[in-house]
């Protein structure tokens, strides 16, 4: 293929797949409210849009009540009075939700859907992705993640309130904070894989998924629940202490773009955790069939977000200076000595003296 073709086939990829995860995100949000809604014995979203069916009696089952929710939500989003306050840096201020959701889009450059396939004709090697083959992926994964930080702090910065600039300084202490752990935590995937191309990870897991590795596959997710701000880590929104945060001046679809992204998020990291830990589109037939990888990635995608909401409705906010003190007094030390251990089991490995 010419670099001409090359780069045609990478926007037709990339476009679908932002397509997908663009529209797709606003379901995110129903399954957490259908889901929460069923942990905690209560109503869900049940009015807007339904599936009619045919009943007993001559009656009308309703099934899958609430579906349209979430575009009666981005109706409500777009039609909100969005107005922006006196005193602030506009070019900032409209600047910091773009730099929030951008980089959950960026990530899906590198992330392996599927392995090597053929679809209409076009066929994908080593494996179905945006940029597939990267030999720096988990660099350029970590890379685009920390600039989600800059959406936050200068969100901010640039409202003129001292509520939103004291959200800010909290979200970006945390988000830099737990970010350590979650870098240590994914060299032991690198390091059993001795690549850093995502597709080489999730192939390197055909015997065995690296989430039996627990220390690092438990950090992970508990830095990615810090890093996404949510329960028991969400002191970026704790209402009670600061007013929704770093977003308090924010409204319409600004605020929007700031819950867009959240969401967004916490599909990218599930399917990140997916490969990293849990062999990605790997599973039965797989090989036979390639097709079946985008299943499996789904499915494992949705058992992710389903742990997620599950933790939310389960467990208390913690004070903010818990929330420090578990960031680098227990989780980054358990990190680097895991990395330490990981590492010397791997040279001894080797170099013989262990099997």
């Amino acid at each position: 293929m010419t670099p001409g073709q090359i780069a045609i086939r990478a926007l037709i990829v990339g476009f679908s797949v932002s397509m997908v995860m663009v529209t797709g995100f606003a379901y995110t949000t129903l399954l957490e409210r259908k889901l929460l809604a069923r942990l905690q014995h209560r109503i869900g979203p049940n009015r807007a849009g339904y599936i009619p069916l045919p009943g007993k009696n001559g009656g009308e089952r309703r099934l899958i009540k609430g579906f349209l929710q979430p575009g009666a939500d981005a109706v409500k989003l777009f039609l909100k009075e969005d107005q922006t306050p006196a005193g602030v840096d506009r070019f900032v201020y409209n600047l910091a939700p773009m730099l929030a959701v951008i980089p959950a889009i960026l990530i899906l450059a590198v992330i392996p859907w599927a392995g090597e396939i053929t679809i209409f004709g076009a066929h994908f090697a080593p494996y179905f992705a945006i940029a597939p083959g990267l030999d720096v992926a988990v660099l350029y994964m970590l890379s685009i993640t920390s600039i989600g930080v800059y959406g936050v702090v200068l969100a901010g910065w640039a409202s003129n309130s001292k509520y939103a600039i004291l959200g800010g300084i909290r979200a970006s202490a945390q988000m830099i904070s737990y970010e350590l752990a979650m870098g240590m935590s994914i060299l032991i995937p690198v390091m059993l894989a001795d690549s850093l191309d995502l597709g080489v990870i999730v192939s390197q897991q055909s015997g065995y998924w690296y989430a039996l590795h627990i220390p690092a596959a438990a950090v992970f997710l508990l830095a990615v629940m810090a890093e996404l701000q949510r329960l028991p880590f969400d002191l970026v929104e704790a209402e009670q202490e600061l007013s929704s945060g770093f977003n308090v001046e924010y409204g319409g679809m600004r605020f929007g773009m700031f819950f867009m992204a959240e969401y967004m998020k916490m599909v990218i990291f599930s399917a990140i955790a997916a490969t990293l830990f849990f062999g990605g589109y790997r599973g039965p037939f797989v090989d036979q069939l390639p097709g079946l990888g985008f299943f499996y990635l789904f499915l494992k995608i949705v058992a992710g977000l389903c742990m997620l909401i599950w933790i939310r409705a389960s467990f208390p906010r913690l004070r903010y200076d818990q929330l420090m003190a578990f960031g680098w007094k227990r989780l980054l030390p358990i990190a680097v000595l895991n990395f330490i251990i990981v590492a010397v089991v791997i040279v001894l490995q080797q170099e013989g003296i262990i099997f």
